[in-house]
């Protein structure tokens, strides 16, 4: 009983507690929404209703951080509270204003509705940063730059190599303050800046970062060896051998070997460098090989063998053409080989006039050491006798010449000789195949038939079919026939044999072309 009546009480106290607090209305928050850093703004905050006698303790928070209060003001006869601010960056952001009773804790505190205040702080101090690495580097590596600012937010970015503006492409993404190239080549070296920008209102601020030289450098491809031979005033012989690769950013150092063994080395600002080295002729010595290095890459050549042969044997030329309309020659290709030499030199001649390089109907189109190759546009300034002749290029006191050949449009368009030959020998092999399978044929025959001719086998065998026909349907032919011949001959051409049948056929015949020789 005594504790039902301790709970009753204690209840009571409870309720009568709450009973005696009281709530404040919702507060309202007024203010600009956009600030610059470093402006003086003013935030007013307004209560609904005035409670009486109550001071009124009105503070201005950031949202969500009810621990370190912007402002307070204090509200005794309902008046607004008003929070002079100095903007720094660390306001942007929800704003809120909290109205509790100063002396009165049975008064719930109450907060109004956030009010959203945009913080513009200028930009400024931009400078980029190479997160990838070096500045200078090869083709094939990532570029990663990076714009920082001291200062700035709401802030948009422009890059820019060498003055003009960065699009984004496959493998180059400009994205904000990062710019990434995934994959570069020597196109991407230059000047690169990146713009930072921002807004207030009508007033816009920029900064612009320094530039950052980038240098991509071309990997060195594999260089082309090559020598010439040159002929000292001593009568002795050199080689010069030429090291060139066709890419890569100089400076480029070309070593040489042969073999194993080191010969030279040499740094060239233009991607090229030649060695003179001795020289025999008609001897091998070895074989050389230029190895091309600009600090990334080491590429290599082929190997060269050195060794020099004097020209020699004979030297052939020969042709091919083109046809045109009606199967008229139009085009000429002539062909120029030598024998051996390994540094041949090729002149062409129409009659003693030496052909170089171009002309109004030729072109020579040199590929030593295999061949020379005359290309002729056939007409009228074509005509004439063509020779090659050959020499060593770096001796010329040594010739050796090709055949003669006369061409012009008549000649060329003329039925070879041995084409002709061709056909009427084929024409006179084929009547002679045909009259000797004829001959065969009457040899044949001969031999299986003896001596009786073809005009008794094909009376042997119209005997025989006539022996098997009706002769009565023939009665009538056989009256003109007596009638004719004589009744008396045919009748004893009637009785006769079988075998006197030949004879008596060639009889008729004889008898029926009467009448038609004396007409």
């Amino acid at each position: 009983m005594f504790a039902f009546l301790f709970v009753v009480m204690l209840g009571l106290c409870h309720c009568s507690k709450d009973g005696n607090q009281t709530y404040l209305g919702i507060p309202r928050l007024f203010g600009p929404s956009e600030a610059l850093v470093g402006d003086i703004v003013i935030f007013k905050c307004q209560m609904p209703k005035h409670q009486k006698n109550e001071f009124i303790l009105l503070q201005l928070f950031k949202k969500g951080n009810n621990s370190k209060w912007l402002g307070e003001s204090t509200s005794l006869s309902g008046e607004a509270g008003a929070f002079n601010l100095v903007i720094r960056p660390s306001h942007d952001g929800s704003l809120e204003c909290v109205a509790r009773a100063q002396n009165n804790s049975n008064i719930q505190p109450t907060a109004s509705i956030s009010h959203y205040l945009k913080v513009v702080e200028p930009v400024n101090g931009s400078q980029i940063v190479v997160r990838s690495g070096p500045v200078e580097f090869f083709e094939g590596d990532k570029l990663e730059l990076l714009c920082k600012l001291t200062a700035g937010n709401y802030v948009s970015y422009k890059w820019l190599l060498n003055g003009r503006l960065i699009a984004q492409s496959p493998g180059l993404l400009p994205s904000g303050n990062h710019l990434l190239l995934n994959r570069t080549t020597s196109e991407d070296s230059g000047s690169y800046v990146c713009v930072a920008t921002n807004h207030f209102k009508d007033a816009v601020f920029t900064s612009r970062s320094s530039d950052v030289e980038i240098i991509v450098k071309d990997v060195v491809s594999a260089p082309d060896i090559s020598f010439t031979v040159l002929k000292e005033e001593s009568q002795n012989y050199s080689a010069a051998v030429t090291c060139q690769s066709s890419a890569g950013t100089p400076p480029v150092t070309f070593t040489l070997y042969n073999r194993t063994e080191l010969v030279g080395s040499m740094t060239s600002q233009d991607r090229g460098v030649a060695f003179k080295l001795p020289l025999f002729l008609g001897q091998y010595l070895g074989e050389l090989r230029c190895e091309a290095n600009n600090g990334g890459p080491v590429a290599h050549s082929q190997w060269l063998p050195l060794e020099v042969v004097s020209v020699g044997g004979p030297v052939t030329m020969h042709y091919d053409y083109d046809v045109g309309e009606n199967f008229a020659v139009v085009g000429l290709r002539l062909y120029c080989r030598v024998a051996k030499g390994s540094h041949p030199r090729y002149r062409w001649f129409q009659n003693k006039t030496l052909l170089r390089d171009r002309g109004s109907f030729y072109y020579v189109a040199n590929q030593p050491p295999e061949q020379s190759i005359l290309l002729l546009s056939v007409g009228r300034s074509s005509a004439g006798t063509y020779r090659c002749e050959v020499s060593d290029s770096f001796d010329n006191t040594t010739a050796i010449s090709s055949r003669k050949r006369y061409l012009d449009k008549e000649v060329l368009n003329r039925l070879p000789v041995p084409v002709v030959a061709t056909v009427f020998g084929c024409f006179t092999a084929l009547i002679l195949l045909v009259s000797v399978c004829c001959g065969l044929g009457v040899v044949y025959r001969r031999r299986q038939y003896g001596e009786r001719s073809l005009l008794g086998l094909e009376m042997e065998r119209t005997v025989a079919y006539e022996g098997e026909l009706d002769l009565s349907e023939y009665e009538e032919d056989a009256d003109v026939l007596r009638r004719t011949t004589g009744g008396d001959e045919f009748d004893r051409a009637s009785e006769a044999s079988a075998d006197e049948w030949p004879r008596i056929a060639e009889h008729r015949k004889t008898l029926e072309d009467e009448p038609f020789e004396a007409l």
